[in-house]
């Protein structure tokens, strides 16, 4: 029977709401990839092959068939293909994963941590129920873009970093100009000149992710380039390039990280309207402690955070100093460590940084500073 056909109402297999059997859809999915073992497809190529209701869905069966090996997945846009596993398989569910007692409803290793393209590891938070990670998957999946905020230093970036390996970014400042979103002409050795494309280009073309860090900071005209790619028309034009036309793929997605508080930061309308979804994004001080930051470090903090919000100082440590903090101490010891986070305080915040310090350590700290001659 074709996988996409409603059973007989004799056949005793329990039926969804609509009269198909559960798992229809990643028969079908699995049946239309068997028949073409050779081609690789993106997930919205395949939506349209199969004729089915939701690209989400049809992505979720695909995973299925991944994690079970019976398909190969690889990314930038996400592409499948049918391994041998999976066409001796003949389109049946693969068996569920066996349940650790530590597993819960939702799977394990949800929290595990994730290793970002530098090496380092970032350690999921929750969010809206699943974890940080997990959560800007989905709206990407969804085309649902997402502004971060919060003060600089409390993983932003790196968040991004761990959720989309095929990150792309441009780091904003207030002389980013639309050639570093478009691209621009180089000089070549002969004398001649040739276009180098852009990451926003880059990023359109290959279906990849799009990180525009500190956006608040970079000029509103020069935003704007970034606006015909983000709603429905999802295509833009290189002015400077014979008004060359750019088309999205699929998987292309592009998320912002903004600084509050950041002198020259500033959220327009026009910027905020466009991002779907806000998410404060804040220092896990119990990662902190987990990460090895000492507790009164990590309580000097918390104080001085407290004292930010309240606007009696502006700026403290994040998660970003406070593991600075751990690698100085393992290199140079705590003292060292305590007199190097004074240090990166600015002038104007030093005395009440210190006093924190100075508080939670039950000691006297200054400043890291050069000494005389020994």
């Amino acid at each position: 029977m074709d996988p996409a056909t409603p059973p007989h109402p004799s056949d005793p297999t329990p039926q969804t709401a609509d009269g198909r059997r559960p798992g229809y859809l990643y028969r079908q999915v699995a049946a239309h990839l068997a028949a073409h073992p050779d081609q690789v497809f993106k997930v919205g190529e395949l939506t349209a092959a199969i004729a089915a209701p939701s690209t989400g869905a049809v992505f979720e069966a695909l995973k299925k068939m991944a994690a079970a090996g019976y398909a190969t997945h690889t990314t930038g846009p996400h592409r499948f293909q049918i391994t041998q596993a999976g066409v001796d398989a003949a389109g049946t569910m693969p068996p569920p994963a066996p349940r650790t007692p530590r597993q819960g409803r939702r799977g394990a290793g949800r929290r595990q941590p994730v290793t970002r393209p530098n090496g380092d590891l970032y350690f999921p938070r929750k969010l809206a129920g699943a974890t940080d990670v997990d959560v800007l998957r989905r709206l990407r999946e969804k085309r649902i873009p997402v502004l971060l905020y919060g003060p600089p230093g409390t993983g932003k970036t790196a968040l991004v970093e761990a959720a989309f390996p095929d990150l792309l970014t441009v780091a904003g400042t207030g002389d980013t100009v639309v050639e570093d979103f478009l691209g621009n002409f180089i000089p070549l050795p002969d004398g001649g000149f040739e276009f180098v494309y852009g990451p926003l280009v880059t990023a359109m073309r290959q279906g990849r992710a799009l990180l525009v860090d500190d956006a608040t900071l970079i000029p509103p005209k020069v935003l704007a380039v970034l606006y015909p790619a983000m709603d429905g028309r999802r295509v833009i034009t290189i002015p400077g390039y014979r008004n060359e036309r750019v088309d999205a793929a699929d998987g292309f997605y592009v998320i912002a990280g903004h600084n509050p508080g950041v002198h020259g930061a500033i959220l327009t309308d026009a910027l905020a309207s466009r991002f779907d979804v806000h998410i404060e994004v804040t220092t896990d001080w119990s990662l902190a402690r987990h990460l090895g930051v000492p507790s009164p470090a990590v309580a000097a903090a918390v104080a001085l955070n407290g004292d930010l919000a309240a606007g009696r100082i502006s700026w403290a440590p994040q998660l970003r100093e406070l593991l600075g903090f751990a690698r100085v101490r393992k290199t140079l010891g705590l003292p060292a460590a305590a007199a190097n986070l004074a240090g990166r305080a600015p002038e104007e915040d030093r005395e009440q940084v210190l006093a924190a310090l100075r508080q939670h350590f039950g000691t006297e700290i200054t400043p890291l500073t050069l000494g005389k001659q020994r």
